[in-house]
């Protein structure tokens, strides 16, 4: 049996395969001399307009709004005018086209990576666009996905938002990278693809040789490379057993095997992603992400404008509860017309609720304009705030919503001061929904778009459940709910250890739903508990998955 691989699952699942490499990026020649400047910028241009339209083709062929609209944003990426400001400058230094272009995109992708948290993490689409432009200058063929005409498992280094956008189902089986994070476009995209995916899987190309068949467990991140027919014959079997099982949860609300409510919730960010979604037992939205609407704009959004974007989700989820995060900018979201300071460490500085010490009419008119949303539609509407970190942020927020007429406002558990806080943050908020990404990554000291600390960033990891318990204990004290609308709540090994922990409101993507309705339906309450404690006790993220999958094994049987 070929020795495991660890990395950090990010999409459930189980697959068996063929493992193939993905083909790798062109060697950039040594430079050549330049005696027309013009010429070189003319190839230039002309290498980023091939990849312009391959990207907007792609993403006209695009089978779904998550792969059409990153291939979208990767197509604007080349299409950008100050690229050709930027290359005149490097053409008219002496600089050919194919080095011009990696220039410049490198001097681009240096400024993200630190700029740190999640704008190091579109380091990587940079690269993937620099990556083909210089394929084109140089008349090579741009990398992407191998097609050797059978289903195969996808092993990457990374995988850019164009590759993962494209990738179909029907043949890929699975994918697996040796770098990236829970939130990184690999994980965001076999998601919603529906395809197993570990990320954060070291020595992963090392592995891999010609030929060499693979299993992939989605779940439990666990890949092995090299194994034999038989293994691989066993593994489809549980992969098919797997798919073919019937739910045995209601269609309805999420519940536990005997009876105990869970609130499954979606995540969006506009009203375009509940577009073609089945909200048959869907609580609602507990994770209504505001700041898409104020991204890459000189000017603040409108009160006309803010109030049309939510009314139209309001509207769609009828008498469903939505939470409404209000904006969580600074950091991994810079804003142009917030006007922010440069901060030598972003994620640790003036982000999210803390933007009001500079800019407080920001929040005051996105208040406004949620309660006017709110105005007779039948949507249960309630706030949030980002990154609180003290019962006197807790209490400002709680009364600025309340002014609004917004009573009852929550606010995000993102850093362990607020874990260590809750009881105090629950005297003057309505309620806590916890973002296990955030969490994990300050609790853990761990940056979680790196990519190079996936053990770290695990949801599984002790630490973090241990502040979620805290967390859950004291909703229950204070007779407040508790949810989570991080990527954990989309696992469905780890959904019920949570309802163990008293976790009573799940927030998801729409894909992630019945997978995890599913799970919950298999455990009773009593059942989750015992799941729960076992992952406490756990001394690594490992032996807590461990536990937790041997306790789900026994319950199935």
């Amino acid at each position: 049996m070929a020795d495991p691989l660890r990395g950090l699952g990010v999409g459930p699942g189980l697959a068996a395969g063929i493992v193939l490499p993905m083909g790798a990026p062109p060697e950039l020649p040594p430079p050549r001399p330049v005696t027309d400047p013009g010429r070189e910028l003319d190839a230039a241009l002309a290498a980023l307009e091939s990849v312009r339209a391959d990207l907007a083709g792609r993403a006209a062929a695009a089978p779904g709004k998550a792969a059409r609209d990153v291939l979208e944003a990767q197509a604007a990426i080349a299409a950008d005018p100050m690229l050709e400001t930027d290359l005149g400058v490097r053409t008219q230094r002496g600089e050919d086209a194919a080095h011009a272009l990696h220039g410049t995109f490198d001097e681009y992708r240096r400024v993200l990576l630190d700029a740190g948290d999640h704008l190091a993490e579109r380091a990587a689409d940079l690269a993937d666009i620099a990556d083909r432009a210089v394929a084109a200058a140089l008349g090579r063929p741009m990398p992407g996905v191998p097609a050797p005409g059978h289903p195969f498992i996808l092993a990457a280094g990374d995988l850019s938002p164009a590759d993962t956008a494209t990738l179909d189902p029907s043949t890929v089986l699975a994918l697996v990278t040796e770098r990236g994070g829970p939130t990184s476009h690999t994980a965001i995209l076999a998601r919603a693809l529906g395809l197993p995916a570990v990320v954060g899987c070291a020595g992963l190309l090392d592995a891999v040789a010609p030929g060499a068949l693979g299993t992939v467990d989605g779940t439990t991140g666990e890949v092995r490379i090299g194994v034999g027919a038989d293994e691989a014959d066993a593994f489809r079997g549980r992969a098919a057993a797997l798919r073919a099982r019937p739910g045995r949860g209601p269609a309805g609300p999420g519940r536990t095997a005997d009876g105990h409510p869970v609130d499954l919730m979606l995540n969006i960010g506009s009203a375009a992603d509940l577009d073609g979604v089945d909200l048959t037992g869907v609580a609602g939205v507990g994770l209504f992400r505001t700041e898409l609407l104020f991204l890459e704009r000189r000017e603040e959004p409108g009160l006309d404008q803010q109030v049309r974007a939510y009314r139209e989700v309001f509207d769609a989820v009828g008498e469903r509860v939505v939470v409404v995060r209000t904006l969580d900018a600074g950091a991994d979201k810079p804003l142009p017309f917030l006007g922010l300071p440069e901060e030598p460490n972003p994620a640790l500085g003036v982000r999210g609720f803390r933007t009001v010490r500079l800019r407080p009419e920001v929040l005051e008119t996105q208040l406004e304009a949620i309660a006017l949303a709110a105005e007779g539609t039948a949507a249960r509407v309630a706030v949030m705030a980002p990154m609180i970190s003290t019962p006197g942020e807790a209490a400002d927020f709680a009364g600025r919503a309340a002014r609004h007429g917004l009573p009852g406002a929550g606010v995000m558990v993102e850093v362990p001061a607020a874990a260590l806080s809750a009881a105090a943050l629950l005297r003057v908020a309505g309620f806590l929904s916890i973002g296990t990404n955030d969490l994990g990554q300050y609790a853990l000291a761990a940056d979680r778009q790196g990519g190079d600390l996936p053990d770290l960033l695990d949801p599984w990891q002790p630490a973090l459940l241990r502040l979620i318990a805290m967390c859950t204990r004291a909703g229950l004290a204070a007779g407040k709910s508790v949810g989570v609308c991080g990527e954990a709540a989309g696992d469905p090994l780890l959904a019920p250890v949570l309802a163990g922990l008293g976790v009573g409101r799940l927030s998801m993507s729409a894909r992630s739903m019945p997978p995890v309705r599913d799970a919950l339906a298999r455990h009773d309450l009593a059942g989750c508990e015992r799941l729960a404690g076992r992952a406490l006790a756990a001394a690594s993220a490992e032996e807590a998955r461990t536990a937790a999958a041997a306790g789900a094994t026994v319950r199935e049987g």
